[in-house]
């Protein structure tokens, strides 16, 4: 019994050790990964393998996000939406204390972007909600820019389940109920994006009147 635990644990490090090779060396495929992974569905391990492949590829920055293609199409929107927005929070937590040992060059790049400045005015829940749900934004500029700033993983945590787990949803929703190419244009579809791009909106503005009143009290 210990053996075949064993067994599988090593099987479970040599992919992930396997998906971070080929992601650096720009081989890695949603589409080949996802032909792999449909042999192993019936196994409750390849969650644990999907969750900690995004894990590692978020924590140093590299594609994470690629996961959704090989998530969404294999399992029930409900069971993707979990295993992304896990994926990407403890990958995005991961990436928070990794961020302590970047060089000096890379600090400097998270200080000049958008959300560095951003989150060093208004670190709180909202805002790093708002920067999770908004489509395409960088995961890797809100964790490495958290993480330098110290913000508060109470707000950082949930923000990065909820935010991301809320647009994987609308996403994997779309990829599961579609086996065509229509998959991507309904991605790119402004009926899609919008409600993400509203909420994120809404979020910001929330955080923009609780910042002006703030100053009005002062």
């Amino acid at each position: 019994m210990v053996r075949r635990y064993v067994k599988k644990l090593f099987i479970v490090a040599l992919l992930i050790t396997a998906g971070l090779l080929l992601q650096i060396t720009g081989l890695l495929d949603a589409e080949e990964l996802l032909l792999v992974a449909r042999e192993y569905t019936d196994h409750w391990w390849l969650i644990v393998v999907l969750i900690l492949l995004q894990a590692i590829m978020f924590t140093f920055a590299l594609a994470g996000s690629i996961f959704l293609w090989v998530a969404a199409p294999l399992y029930p929107p409900a069971m993707a939406t979990f295993i992304l927005a896990a994926g990407a929070t403890l990958g995005g937590v991961t990436a928070y204390f990794f961020s302590r040992r970047l060089t000096d060059d890379w600090v400097k790049r998270i200080e000049n972007s958008q959300a560095y400045k951003l989150l060093h005015k208004q670190d709180n829940f909202f805002t790093l909600f708002a920067l999770r749900v908004f489509p395409a934004f960088p995961h890797s500029l809100v964790n490495y820019s958290s993480g330098i700033l110290k913000v508060k993983l109470s707000h950082f945590i949930p923000a990065a389940f909820l935010g991301v787990g809320i647009k994987s949803y609308v996403y994997s929703d779309i990829i599961y109920n579609l086996t065509t190419t229509a998959s991507v244009d309904n991605l790119l579809n402004v009926s899609t994006i919008a409600p993400l791009v509203l909420l994120s909106a809404i979020s910001f503005l929330g955080v923009f009147i609780k910042y002006k009143l703030t100053n009005k009290l002062k």
